[in-house]
C-alpha cells in the first residue's frame, strides 16, 4: 500500500507500505473514535456514580487495549491460521474502515446500540466494538505487518497512546459536551468521517494494486 505523507519541511513523498507512527496515531484515533463513544458512553453509563463510572471507562479501556495488544503480536498467526494474505487483509481492512466512516457521516452516535442489556455494561459493548471494534483491529492487523516501516515496539506505544488519549476523552466526556454541545459533537464526528474515508479508500486501492501485481 503507497500512503503519502508529508515531511516536516512541507514536501509531499510517497512510500511502499510504510506508515509514520504519526499518522498510525491519528489513524488509529479517527478509528477509535473516542468523541464519536463519548454520547454512547454518557447513554450506557447514565445513573452510575461518576466515580464509578470513571471506573467503568478505565477497566472496559484496559480491556479493549489488551485485546488490541493480542492482534498486534499475535495477528500474523491468526492470519496464517486462517490462511489470509496481506492483500486480502488490505483489501477487508479498506471496506470495513469505509463502512464505519459512512456510519460517522451518515447515522447519529445512539443509532449504533438501540437496545442494550439491563445493568452496568461489561466488555460488550462498550470495550467491543466501541473501542476495540472490527475496524480498530483491521487496522491493528495491518500495523503488524512487518513491511509497514513500525517495529512491534512501536506499534504497540501507537496502541497504548492511542488507547490512553481515547480513555481520557471519555473520562472528560461530560466537560466535552458542555463545550461542544451535542451538534458540536456530530460535527466533529462527520468531519473526522470524511477523513477516514479518504483513508478507507486509499487502503483499499492498496490492497487492490498489490492484488493485481501479483496477478
Amino acid at each position: 500500500m503507497r500512503v503519502s505523507t508529508w515531511s516536516g519541511r512541507g514536501r509531499c513523498y510517497d512510500s511502499d507500505m510504510e506508515v509514520p507512527f504519526f499518522s498510525s496515531l491519528v489513524l488509529l484515533l479517527i478509528v477509535i473514535d473516542p468523541l464519536g463513544n463519548i454520547p454512547l458512553f454518557l447513554a450506557m453509563l447514565r445513573g452510575v456514580s461518576s466515580s464509578r463510572r470513571r471506573w467503568i471507562i478505565v477497566r472496559e479501556s484496559g480491556v479493549a487495549l489488551v485485546v488490541l495488544l493480542a492482534f498486534l503480536f499475535f495477528g500474523g498467526t491468526i492470519l496464517e491460521v486462517l490462511h489470509l494474505s496481506r492483500t486480502s487483509l488490505g483489501i477487508a481492512g479498506g471496506i470495513v474502515l469505509f463502512l464505519i466512516a459512512i456510519r460517522m457521516i451518515f447515522l447519529r452516535p445512539e443509532e449504533i446500540f438501540s437496545d442494550h442489556p439491563e445493568g452496568e455494561p461489561f466488555i460488550v459493548p462498550l470495550a467491543i466494538p466501541l473501542i476495540a471494534g472490527p475496524a480498530a483491529v483491521a487496522s491493528v492487523l495491518v500495523l503488524g505487518q512487518p513491511d509497514i516501516g513500525l517495529n512491534n515496539v512501536a506499534s504497540a506505544l501507537v496502541i497504548v497512546l492511542a488507547v490512553v488519549i481515547s480513555t481520557l476523552a471519555l473520562l472528560g466526556g461530560e466537560w466535552i459536551c458542555r463545550l461542544l454541545g451535542e451538534r458540536g459533537l456530530l460535527a466533529m464526528e462527520r468531519l473526522l468521517g470524511m477523513i477516514l474515508t479518504a483513508i478507507a479508500v486509499e487502503m483499499f486501492l492498496g490492497g487492490l494494486r498489490e492484488f493485481i501485481k501479483s496477478l
